[in-house]
């Protein structure tokens, strides 16, 4: 399959799509099933070929729609998950990765986050991660939501320096991690993988993205999701459960934004002038 979605570097260069798909809150609703798989099925067609689930979403559910999609696609697609800290003990994390397994109806993941941190020592969930890719259930492992100290002691925890990303929030409102996280991922070639890139639809109801949008003729959200798509070193999960809503994503793809509307988004949206905590939704 061909596409015309840039591409990103994981730390061993392996090569991934700047656009995938995220699924939080699908799957969740019987009366939207079928529009959900169209919309999964739909972007990978259009090469966005990297899907985002979670054991937590819909308790299940959504990691079950997800396998529905991939229905004899599953090839075609580098497909990732998450572990809840809860259960990312040495025997938690082998377990819930196999329960994914089963609602995904594969037998690998790509990718397997941890959600966010708990309070299992970090080491102990690296060694999990570590027997699983050693096992081929996995083949990166990677973490969720870490601000810069965790990923300090992350990457010093033994065999912590195979991590392959950092899904955390970032977009044009809430631009903290430009401060010190997104430096110190970039200066370990370490992608960071950008989830609700709208904001989960709450962007301010006028700012230069709308006088943006109005003269490219696209939507406020396509110029707020082609700002993350260019930042370097930056993909991103938007969710769509429509197929126009995907179609809508991908078009944001291919835009690209200028060097003077970069400045008219900083001047509202201010890069950081100082280390913010890291927000979570």
């Amino acid at each position: 399959m061909t596409s015309d979605i840039a591409s990103v570097s994981l730390p061993d260069g392996e090569r991934i799509p700047k656009l995938g798909q995220g699924t939080w809150e699908m799957g969740e609703q019987p009366a939207r099933r079928a529009s959900e798989l169209a919309a999964l099925r739909c972007g990978i067609e259009l090469g966005m070929t990297l899907i985002d689930t979670a054991e937590m979403y819909g308790d299940g559910a959504t990691e079950s729609l997800v396998g529905d999609a991939l229905e004899g696609l599953r090839d075609q697609v580098f497909l990732v998950s998450k572990v809840y800290p809860h259960n990312a003990s040495r025997r938690g994390v082998i377990a819930a990765c196999e329960r994914s397994l089963k609602r995904l109806k594969t037998d690998r993941l790509d990718l397997y986050l941890l959600h966010w941190r708990g309070s299992v020592p970090l080491a102990e969930t690296v060694e999990a991660f570590e027997t699983l890719r050693s096992t081929g259930k996995i083949r990166h492992w990677g973490v969720s939501n870490f601000d810069t100290d965790d990923m300090e002691e992350l990457v010093a925890a033994p065999g912590g320096e195979a991590c392959a990303t950092n899904q955390i929030l970032y977009n044009v409102a809430r631009r903290g991690p430009e401060f010190d996280l997104l430096p110190w991922l970039a200066a370990r070639k370490m992608p960071a993988m950008a989830y609700s890139p709208v904001d989960h639809g709450r962007l301010p109801k006028r700012s230069p993205l709308d006088d943006i949008a109005d003269a490219r003729g696209v939507s406020v959200f396509q110029v707020a999701l082609a700002w993350v798509l260019q930042k370097p070193g930056v993909f991103a999960i938007p969710k769509a459960g429509r197929v126009e809503h995907v179609r809508d994503n991908h078009r944001a793809s291919q835009l690209q934004l200028d060097a003077h509307e970069f400045a008219a988004i900083d001047a509202y949206f201010k890069p950081p002038r100082s280390k913010r905590p890291l927000e979570m939704l």
